[in-house]
């Protein structure tokens, strides 16, 4: 499936129904009166964040959502049939934003969560509500009011627990493929990842996390080099980073210099970003020279380093239980200081 995760749509709310002008005509009833309706009051169209969707693909081929109109109103005073409401279904994460002023309308963060984005119109009067004791035989009514119309931008931010950062070829994907049943696309070239990709970890019984593996970043990513920024705000909706560092580059490139490039491009992107607790796992432990590049990791940046082999999956179980007791604590530390090394 496609990854889409920007799109504009067009929403407007149904029209209110006209009220209906009538008058009793019954045998034996001379003076029966106005009995014109109501209109009834046009549908609304909602945004709701529906947890069985990961892009925003069906927006490409349908981007106008009109609800229906009101019914007019009837004689003998009934009153016309209020309009059907349309649902747009969008997933979990995606922010909704005027695209005429600008304005964030709202951060669909939850599955469930939804947000009324164009009222229908008010249904009009019908000439029954205007009888008075000096205006028996009204004529006047009120045709319906418009419904609310307006532009939207639709743009997903991931949701997911676990965010895989690194450089290209870092071997994200490897990992991603043998901890969960996700399939992201493998290759000995960079930039094989060209969209996220999402798994959930099942560790036991009772330990269950969602993983992305976010396109690999490159040095001026926040500028858009590379795949660019657009990018990196998925990384803003993740609880916490494992960065995956090649332990033993084929390029001849130093292991903590790739680190430290990349944490440059998270700082530069967002400082927020870059506070969000961090694991380093050094990959590719199979490889030649790898032993010394997780000794380099760990005597330069003086971190815990959790050396990895994604093929044979040497080391995996260690650190996805540091990954869900790490998770367990942020759950329950919800806490404004700026989070601990976990």
């Amino acid at each position: 499936m496609r990854f889409v995760d920007e799109a504009s749509i067009h929403v407007k709310g149904g029209a209110g129904g006209d009220g209906c002008v009538s008058f009793r005509r019954e045998k034996y009833v001379p003076k029966g009166g106005p009995d014109g309706g109501d209109g009834g009051d046009g549908g609304s169209v909602a945004v709701l964040a529906d947890n069985n969707l990961n892009t925003l693909l069906d927006l490409l081929s349908k981007s106008r959502y009109h609800a229906e109109d009101g019914g007019r109103g009837k004689s003998k005073n009934q009153h016309g049939a209020n309009g059907q409401d349309v649902v747009v279904h969008v997933p979990p994460g995606t922010i909704v934003i005027d695209e005429d002023t600008g304005l964030s309308l709202h951060d669909l963060k939850e599955p469930g969560m939804q947000i009324t984005v164009a009222r229908g119109g008010k249904g009009g009067r019908g000439n029954a509500r205007f009888a008075t004791s000096i205006n028996q035989v009204p004529l006047q009514f009120e045709e319906g009011r418009p419904g609310q119309e307006r532009r939207l931008r639709l743009e997903l931010k991931l949701v997911a627990d676990v965010g895989l950062i690194g450089r290209p070829n870092a071997g994200k994907s490897t990992l991603l493929s043998r901890i969960s049943a996700a399939h992201p696309k493998i290759a000995a070239y960079p930039f094989t990842t060209l969209q996220p990709a999402v798994g959930i970890v099942d560790l036991d019984y009772d330990t269950r996390f969602t993983v992305a593996d976010l396109p690999g970043l490159i040095r001026g990513a926040h500028e858009g080099k590379g795949l660019g920024d657009e990018f990196l705000r998925h990384i803003e909706r993740t609880r916490m980073l494992v960065h995956v560092v090649d332990a033993a580059p084929t390029d001849g490139t130093d292991p903590v210099a790739n680190y430290r490039a990349i944490r440059a491009e998270l700082e530069l992107h967002s400082p927020e970003l870059a506070q969000k607790p961090e694991v380093i796992a050094a990959a590719k432990t199979d490889l030649h020279g790898s032993s010394e590049g997780v000794e380099q990791l760990t005597t330069h940046l003086g971190r815990t380093v959790f050396p990895i082999c994604a093929l044979s999956g040497q080391g995996l179980r260690p650190l996805l239980g540091h990954l869900a007791a790490a998770l367990r604590k942020l759950k329950d530390q919800q806490t404004d200081e700026a989070p601990p090394e976990l």
